[in-house]
Formats: C-alpha cells, structure tokens, sequence
C-alpha cells in the first residue's frame, strides 16, 4: 500500500495542473467564441453571415480531430511555447486546444437557449448590444454555464489520462507505464480509481452550484 501511495500521489498534482490550466485556457477562448456565434448567428444581435460560418467551420474541423491525432499536430507548438513537446506544461496546449472548441459550441447551445422574450424587453428598453450580453444573456445563461464548465472540466480529465500516456505526465502516465508497462493492476486500478474520485467530486461541485444559482 505504502507504495502504491508513492507512485500515485505524486501524480495527482501534474493532473490537476493540466486539467485547470488546459480548463481556464480553454474556457477563456472558448466562451467568447460562443457569445460570437451566438450574436454573429441568423437572427442575432449582430448578424453577420460571414463571421458565423467561418467560426462555425474552424470549431467543426477542431472538433473532428481526435485527440490523440491533434497531439501530435500541436507538438511542434508545444515544442515553440513551452520549449518541449513533452510532459506536464507541454500537454496544457493540445489540452486547452482541444476543450475550447468544446466549450464554444456548449456555449452557443446554452445562449441560444436564452427567452428571447427577455432579450426583446431589454431591447425595447434602451439597452446596448454589450449590456444584453453581459446583464441579459450571461446571467439567464449562468446555470447552463456552469453545467457546461463541469462537463469540460470531467472531459479534460478524460483527455488528460491519453495525454499522460503521450508522455504527459500525472495519472494516465501512471497506469500506462506501471499498470501496463509492468502488469500491476493494483497501481492500475489505483490510478483509475483516483480519476474516478476526481470526476465526482467535480460532478458534485458543479451541480450544487448549478442548483444554487438557478433561479427558475
């Protein structure tokens, strides 16, 4: 037991760092591309046919990848940004790539959601394109979000177990090198169970806020 403990606690922190880092990143690109497609879509705020389909196409083919394909596509910028292709730091790039697509289109489902009842009484109120956005949409949006940033969260963890085998590092990379590498199966199921743990905790979490907020 005690050495089960020591191969797999030290991994739990390099995945936590890829998972947080790839989610914030991701999050940070793909929640504004969502409010573009949202406004720039058919009948949006501001309606661009242009913008939408170019947006809608690049998220498209970014989703189509899979991931273990967009690694290997994204080493050499990883290679650029962080001065290597492997390890912790290094897979944060495919990682985030591969979420914000992700979110992107979530978040054009959740927004699009919305009353447009609602965005028409802030319309005829006098309100500016940016306060529908960010005191209108957001906020009638927010439980949904937050539903959509636990899914991203339990999808990077999922994501950040292939990029450990890939020489990233943290739990995946424990169960690849120790459960099958070397025919352990209880550092193996060790390490699953941990990722187990963490998407409950992070399920939990993530409702209960849900919950607290919604206001239906």
């Amino acid at each position: 037991m005690d050495r089960i403990i020591d191969i797999v606690l030290p991994a739990i922190p390099q995945t936590l760092v890829m998972v947080i880092a790839s989610t914030i990143i991701a999050l940070a690109i793909g929640i504004p591309l969502g409010i573009i497609l949202t406004t720039t879509r058919p009948g949006g705020l501001t309606e661009s046919t242009k913008i939408y389909s170019a947006l809608d196409g690049i998220i498209n083919i970014l989703r189509s990848f899979p991931f273990v394909i967009l690694m290997i596509v994204v080493f050499p910028l990883s290679r650029l940004i962080v001065g290597k292709s492997y390890g912790t730091a290094a897979m944060i790039i495919p990682l985030s790539l591969s979420a914000a697509p992700f979110v992107a289109r979530l978040m054009e489902g959740y927004f699009i959601q919305v009353d447009q009842g609602v965005i028409e009484a802030a319309k005829s109120m006098g309100s500016t394109k940016g306060e529908i956005i960010f005191k209108v949409l957001i906020p009638e949006a927010m439980p949904m979000i937050v539903a959509g940033i636990t899914m991203t969260i339990i999808n990077v963890i999922g994501y950040s177990a292939m990029a450990g085998v890939m020489g990233g590092g943290g739990l995946g990379d424990i169960a690849n090198r120790y459960g099958y590498q070397r025919n352990e199966p209880l550092i193996l199921w060790a390490a699953v169970i941990v990722i187990i743990i963490l998407v409950q905790i992070v399920q939990f979490i993530g409702n209960k806020i849900a919950d607290k907020i919604d206001k239906r």
